[in-house]
């Protein structure tokens, strides 16, 4: 009996030609798989977020009462994504200095200026900003609308942010927050005697305390 060996060569000989991929086919293929593998790396790149900014180390604990990436979810904390970098670091300073008198802000101020404050300003400053998801009520927003005229000088209509002037964003801020610096402004514990800020104070200690809650909730509903 002979023994026949069917070796690879042997057996493609055997598999009519039209069966096998031709050589174009198989590059063909490769170069698809390797497209994919592109397209895949750059869909990562793009989607790069705020994990991968060098700052983002520095901010974890500025998370925990101004939420991620400055997006406040709180009543009492104040949003800070996307806030002008020149006016987020007068505020540090002025916490860090105690111009702007606040046992709690005042040790996390001076943990930014030692962490880096260009950095962490640049960081908040790129963050895409989220209005407040906490809801108030109708009627007071229509009282506030109506007696925010007097705010309007600086804060414009809408309550959008006047870099020029360092004036910050009203808009979507927590009410809560709002009213809470409106009484502040008003009894002058907010960097006291600070001559920027005069007029404001001004207005604030012409307006009733019972209208700040209103005044906050109009600010707050803007979007």
């Amino acid at each position: 009996m002979t023994t026949r060996t069917c070796s690879s060569t042997r057996l493609g000989a055997l598999v009519p030609a039209a069966a096998r991929p031709p050589l174009i086919s198989k590059i063909m293929i490769s170069l698809a798989i390797a497209t994919l593998a592109l397209v895949a790396a750059l869909g990562a790149a793009e989607a790069a977020g705020p994990l991968d900014d060098p700052a983002f180390a520095k901010v974890i604990t500025c998370g925990a009462c101004h939420g991620v990436n400055g997006n406040s979810k709180s009543d009492m904390q104040p949003i800070i994504a996307g806030l002008d970098a020149a006016y987020f670091k007068r505020q540090i300073e002025s916490y860090a200095t105690g111009k702007r008198p606040s046992p709690e802000m005042e040790p996390y101020a001076k943990q930014v200026q030692f962490l880096g404050l260009e950095s962490i300003a640049g960081f908040f400053a790129a963050q895409k900003r989220e209005p407040t998801p906490l809801r108030v009520a109708p009627e007071s927003i229509a009282r506030g609308r109506a007696a925010s005229t007097p705010c309007m000088a600086c804060h414009g209509p809408d309550g959008r942010a006047d870099v020029a002037r360092l004036v910050p964003p009203l808009a979507g801020q927590p009410a809560g927050y709002l009213a809470q610096q409106m009484l502040l402004f008003k009894i002058d514990t907010r960097e006291p005697s600070e001559a920027l800020l005069s007029a404001k104070k001004a207005i604030m200690r012409i307006t009733p305390d019972s209208q700040f809650p209103d005044l906050a909730a109009y600010y707050s509903s803007l979007r």
